[in-house]
């Protein structure tokens, strides 16, 4: 190994983050998405551990990659019998992979209070099994268990520990921050004396319970490592693994280090939010690089700026790594961010300077009665629309009477029932209806459609995906401003709409009456009233 080479260990380490499970079928699919992002270590996971490692190894033998390495992991001999007799070893070379990656304890607290075993054992054990794979014709990583903390309590030994795999054929050894306690400077410096030390390639894998995992890796790149091992979105135990994600974009961008090609590397957002999918994980907006938030602008001040120079407020151009800026309304924007989303979602709209500052006052008049627009964007377009020469709205609500009965049969136990009642008027023309519903938002939904899909055929394209309601302010009580925010899609793309009120039927008629007039306008089916 001459050049620095990324090692993931999602599928193995990861898995042992709260909350994750991935199937065999997952582990496979994550597989091969490495695979594409030019990760050249994957580390498949602990075959005699469990099933289901074993069967993924089996049925990663059909699989081909193109570029990584598949790799199985596993532990050094039990202590006291020979390398050919261990049940563990053996399950690593069923495993047909051809770089086996053995950890082993170098710090001597581990061996005697842990493993209870001898220093010198340990050290055999180490010796042992990593010869016996090399002999097996496998190439052999040897993760050092604990090193830094072993560095420290006894450096004469965790340095003897390393050696004895570099004797015995191990081609790298890693250097493991397993606690994830250390900072990046006594990294470097350990790092660096390991390496005046031996002459074996060095690697390093850091958790991240002191928030330190990227940098400690980092600090050990710079020290002289050759080998960076972590995990996808940063999973893993207790606090988690070095993030692979923001690893790869430092390790590119900012040190200039070609550890992936400029095609994968713009593929890194869509990597990081396949991964947390196939994971079942939800995608952090703030993660570093590839998140939602990573290039977003809200301040007034910074969506003026970026829309002038764009580095004056983003480190590295976002789509070099697959992501995008995106300017958030709220009532901290100034006109920039207004006339920015504005061209954004609706181009065949424009705002003079006087519109964005009275869209703007709007805005945070509406915000200050609990609306929210950050992520509403479509609630946004209709405003922008709404102040266009010309705009009419494709139907306007004259008024609703909303019924919620509950039907007792006697015991305390029934059915509620929920009608409403509604007049809409398209044109010139008033229509009423009827509907009822399992609630009484469910029922406004039937009764408006009722009424608009008579004018409106195409809108039965559209149906709700999600429905949230939060409570603005808490302090009182059921009396509180509740806010609803609307998921909808007509099967191709999805918009959110938002309303507010202290009525919660009424919050959610701004919401879902926002829905439909932005799909009506985008659709360029809207009648005049």
């Amino acid at each position: 190994m001459s050049t620095l080479t990324l090692y993931d260990t999602t599928l193995r380490d990861g898995t042992q983050g709260e909350g994750i499970s991935l199937s065999v079928a997952d582990k496979l699919a994550i597989c091969e998405r490495l695979d594409e992002l030019g990760v050249h270590y994957i580390e498949g996971g602990w075959p005699g551990s469990n099933p289901r490692d074993a069967e993924f190894f089996e049925r990663a033998k059909s699989m081909t990659l193109n570029s990584a390495t598949l790799t199985a992991f596993g532990s050094t001999r039990r202590a006291n019998i020979s390398a050919g007799e261990d049940a563990n070893l053996a399950a690593l070379l069923e495993a047909e992979t051809p770089v086996v990656t053995l950890v082993g304890k170098s710090w001597d607290l581990h061996v005697t209070r842990v493993l209870e075993t001898s220093l010198e054992e340990n050290l055999a054990m180490i010796s042992d099994s990593v010869s016996y794979l090399v002999e097996q014709g496998r190439r052999v990583f040897f993760d050092a268990e604990h090193f830094f903390d072993g560095y420290k309590a006894n450096g004469h030994y965790a340095i003897q520990a390393v050696n004895a795999a570099a004797v015995a054929g191990a081609e790298c050894v890693v250097l493991c921050d397993t606690n994830g306690g250390l900072m990046p400077d006594e990294i470097a410096s350990i790092v660096h004396q390991v390496r005046q030390r031996t002459d074996v390639e060095l690697g390093i894998h850091t958790h991240n319970d002191a928030d330190m995992a990227v940098a400690g890796a980092i600090a050990a790149v710079r020290a002289g490592v050759t080998q960076v091992q972590g995990t996808m979105n940063g999973y893993g135990e207790r606090c988690g693994n070095a993030n692979l994600v923001s690893l790869i974009a430092n390790l590119k961008i900012k040190l200039g280090i070609e550890c992936v090609s400029d095609e994968q590397l713009a593929s890194l957002t869509d990597a990081s939010r396949y991964v947390a999918e196939v994971a079942n994980m939800p995608t952090l907006s703030s993660q570093p690089y590839v998140g939602g938030s990573a290039f977003a602008h809200k301040g007034g001040l910074h969506a003026s700026a970026v829309s002038k120079v764009e580095h004056s407020y983003q480190h590295i151009q976002p789509r070099s790594i697959g992501n995008d800026k995106r300017v958030i309304v709220s009532d901290l924007s100034g006109r920039g961010n207004i006339l920015w989303r504005a061209r954004e979602l609706c181009p065949d709209a424009e705002l003079t300077q006087a519109q964005a500052r009275q869209l703007l006052e709007e805005i945070k008049e509406r915000e200050n009665r609990g609306f929210l627009y950050e992520g509403a964007e479509a609630s946004f377009e209709v405003l922008v629309r709404r102040m266009q020469p010309g705009y009419k709205p494709p139907f306007a609500l004259v008024d609703f009477v909303s019924m919620v009965e509950k039907r007792s049969n006697g015991n305390g136990v029934g059915d509620i029932a929920s009608q409403v009642m509604l007049k809409v008027q398209v044109d010139d023309e008033v229509m009423h209806t009827a509907a009822e519903g399992n609630g009484p938002v469910n029922a406004l939904d039937h009764a408006l459609r009722k009424a608009l899909e008579q004018f409106y055929p195409d809108l039965q394209s559209v149906r709700l995906l999600d429905y949230k309601v939060r409570v603005v302010d808490q302090g009182s009580g059921t009396g509180s401003v509740v806010r609803v925010l609307i998921e909808s899609t007509d099967g191709q793309r999805t918009w959110s709409t938002v309303g507010s009120s202290e009525n919660i039927i009424e919050a959610s008629w701004f919401a879902l009456s926002d829905s439909f007039e932005h799909w009506l306008s985008r659709e360029r089916t809207a009648v005049t009233v």
